[in-house]
């Protein structure tokens, strides 16, 4: 099992909440019948603000595997791999 540390838990929350804001806007701009163009520019920021969380976690717990007994021997290397596409 894999523990962040707290700063690096911060950092991802402050992230997730900032894609969360940005998400209820998109929502709102559909509400309000904005245009196209602003609402996808809006949920591209969205997407990237998400990715940039996951590569985070993900980047965090492959750097805890590393640094842990057994290092890069113990890591499953297709769990890995597996954890990055799904993020792509």
């Amino acid at each position: 099992m894999v523990q962040l540390p707290a700063d690096q838990v911060r950092s991802a929350a402050n992230r997730l909440k900032r894609a969360q804001g940005q998400l209820a806007g998109v929502v709102r701009m559909l509400e309000e019948g904005r245009d196209c163009e602003d609402i996808v520019t809006q949920l591209a920021a969205v997407n990237r603000a998400l990715d940039r969380a996951g590569f985070a976690i993900v980047a965090s717990g492959l750097r805890q595997c590393l640094a842990e007994e057994g290092g890069a021997d113990s890591l499953d290397t297709r769990k890995m791999e597996k954890l990055f596409l799904s993020l792509s």
